[in-house]
């Protein structure tokens, strides 16, 4: 505890330390608990006939989406905020042991990733993207705890007496913006859109339905972060914020073309796939 009587953050980022960098930690921990967490949920409706794949095809799904996932986030990360670094050192493009994923990039590398395996296998994108964003708000929420543990995307500086003093940003109270993340982006959208996903028979509107809600907690949310890099885009604009405004519009894109059509009588438009023979 600081003298100010905030704590102070000492949480090692190591669950288990073998030696220099090696070891395992809560953040790659927190992608494999979310792509675990996802999975089981997707697994639970395929078999109540509510996913149009089943069996060994579902495993591949799932490991398919989670591994887009991380490549779009690792990308997405690179590209929009660490150019600079991937010119100066290429070789940091590779360590992925440093940290350093974008949930923007994630969220393409999901669409773009799902859109290819439904097209490869003959199903519906809308019907397989709407059930991977109600599950992916599961690997929000784990990676934004993971933010927190590594003391990382810490906060503006706050005086609230829940505020957080973060050694690598200074000895100044801040808020604990990764917490309010792991709840806005993604803790109280799984619930949201567990119910929603469940209620409706219009394939699209899940993902419009989230990619609303993330944009919205993430545009919120940025008043509380400290900027990247400590710079502003523009004024008071943020690039995070920034980089909602494309999420947002897409929403709007998904929506028309999810109410545009009529509900279907199933939540799928084709049947599972029978798992292969052992």
């Amino acid at each position: 505890m600081a003298e100010s009587g905030h704590w102070q953050h000492d949480i090692d980022p190591f669950i288990v330390h073998f030696w220099g960098e090696v070891g395992i930690r809560w953040y790659g921990m927190a992608y494999v608990a979310g792509i675990v967490c996802g999975y089981w949920l997707l697994k639970r409706w395929s078999q109540r006939d509510r996913l149009p794949v089943a069996g060994q095809q579902l495993q591949d799904f799932g490991l398919f989406a989670g591994l887009s996932m991380i490549a779009g986030g690792r990308l997405g990360y690179l590209v929009f905020y660490a150019f600079d670094k991937v010119l100066q050192d290429p070789l940091y493009a590779l360590r992925l042991w440093e940290g350093g994923m974008s949930s923007h990039g994630g969220i393409i590398g999901f669409a773009v990733g799902i859109w290819w395996w439904a097209r490869r296998h003959g199903r519906s994108f809308p019907v397989l993207g709407d059930a991977v964003c109600t599950v992916g708000t599961i690997g929000v929420f784990f990676g934004r705890l993971a933010n927190f543990i590594n003391g990382e995307l810490w906060g503006r500086p706050s005086t609230v007496p829940w505020a957080v003093i973060f050694p690598e940003a200074g000895m100044i109270p801040r808020h604990p913006s990764q917490l309010y993340a792991a709840v806005a982006e993604g803790l109280l959208p799984f619930l949201l859109l567990l119910t929603f996903h469940a209620r409706h028979r219009r394939p699209g509107l899940t993902m419009a339905a989230f990619l609303t809600l993330y944009a919205v907690g993430r545009f919120v949310g940025e008043f509380f972060r400290e900027p990247d890099n400590n710079r502003f885009l523009v004024g008071w604009l943020t690039k995070g914020q920034a980089l909602t405004i494309p999420l947002a519009l897409a929403a709007i894109a998904f929506a028309i073309y999810a109410l545009r059509r009529p509900p279907l009588p199933e939540l799928y438009l084709a049947p599972a796939a029978p798992s292969k023979p052992a």
